[in-house]
């Protein structure tokens, strides 16, 4: 048995002890608890931390001058009366009528479409070629009426059509009412509309007419200067190669032609002009164009054309305008000697 240990012994013993104590796992444990005991202390620090979690901030009541009330009464007003009320409720309307329209169009059957088309397409073969839009239509709502009047008398007799039954009967009549455009659309007929022109001529009968505008000089009194006419003659001078500025200078050619020509030549007392800068029209081949001057002579002077261009004379000639082009007219003054 040992009684003692001496001093080395003692000190070899307590350090294995402390050895033993001291390991690896215990020392993380103690390091956690430390972490833990200051977490701890932490939090309740935070806790303890006056206003830290504060209350929800409290309402505030702000009070408003009078000036400002009235401006926001005002924003409120204007902005109310810029809504476009009428506008919204016609829209409104219009969104519920074609709401009614979309639950009323219930697509027909492609066999009824076809049976519908072949109907329709053999009463038009029946007017021929050579009809117009107005004898379609008439002859379209003609069909039309006469399919409702038979869906009519079958349906108040109990009867079924030959070639369509009850629904098809009842469909096809409910579009024929209330949807014929739609149909038609549907089945790719369009006819298009006649669009009739009627002229009316609103001058009172006793009112002068208005004068034309003749560019150029004013035309001396003998020159008797009348727009939109043609005089025939023979010619004095060809007007393909005589060009004048204006007619006033065409009629003062034709006077001193007629008093400088020789014994016995031609002595011109007819002008005829050309004031279209887009030239003039003649049923010739020769190209009229702008500011042509023609010097003609003939003992009893005579109209080619006045005017107007008749609509015979038109459909004889389908280059001829409307209206006459030329300006033309016949000395008055003598021109013997």
């Amino acid at each position: 048995m040992m009684r003692g240990l001496g001093p080395a012994a003692a000190a070899a013993l307590g350090g294995r002890s402390a050895a033993r104590w001291c390991t690896y796992r215990r020392v993380t444990v103690a390091v956690c608890l430390g972490n833990l005991v200051a977490v701890l202390l932490v939090v309740r620090s935070l806790y303890s931390a006056p206003g830290y979690f504060a209350s929800a901030p409290r309402r505030v009541a702000v009070k408003y001058s009078e000036e400002q009330i009235r401006l926001v009464e005002e924003s409120i007003r204007i902005r109310r009366a810029a809504v476009p009320v009428e506008l919204v409720e016609a829209v409104k309307k219009l969104e519920k009528v074609f709401a009614r329209e979309e639950k009323r169009r219930k697509e027909l059957p492609l066999e009824l479409k076809q049976k519908v088309s072949y109907e329709i397409l053999e009463r038009m073969r029946d007017l021929g070629e050579n009809s117009n839009t107005t004898e379609q239509r008439e002859a379209l709502e003609s069909w039309r009426l006469e399919k409702l009047k038979d869906i009519r008398s079958a349906s108040a007799q109990n009867l079924s059509m030959s070639d369509l039954s009850n629904e098809e009967s009842r469909m096809l009549k409910r579009a024929l009412e209330l949807n014929w455009r739609m149909l038609m659309e549907d089945i790719g007929l369009w006819i298009p509309v006649s669009v009739w022109h009627t002229e009316h001529d609103d001058k009172p009968e006793n009112e002068p007419e208005e004068e034309e505008i003749i560019a150029g000089p004013p035309l001396p009194p003998e020159c008797n200067a009348q727009v939109h006419t043609d005089y025939g003659g023979a010619a004095v001078r060809w007007g393909l190669t005589h060009h004048k500025e204006s007619a006033a200078d065409c009629c003062q050619a034709c006077l001193d032609q007629a008093k400088r020509a020789r014994p016995g030549a031609l002595k011109c007392n007819i002008w005829v002009y050309c004031p279209s800068e887009y030239g003039c029209y003649s049923p010739d081949k020769y190209e009229h164009k702008h500011q042509e001057c023609w010097l003609k002579q003939a003992d009893h002077p005579k109209l080619n054309f006045k005017d107007r261009y008749s609509e015979s004379y038109r459909d004889a000639h389908p280059s001829a305008p409307v209206v006459v082009p030329w300006m033309s007219g016949v000395i008055t003054i003598s021109l013997d000697g």
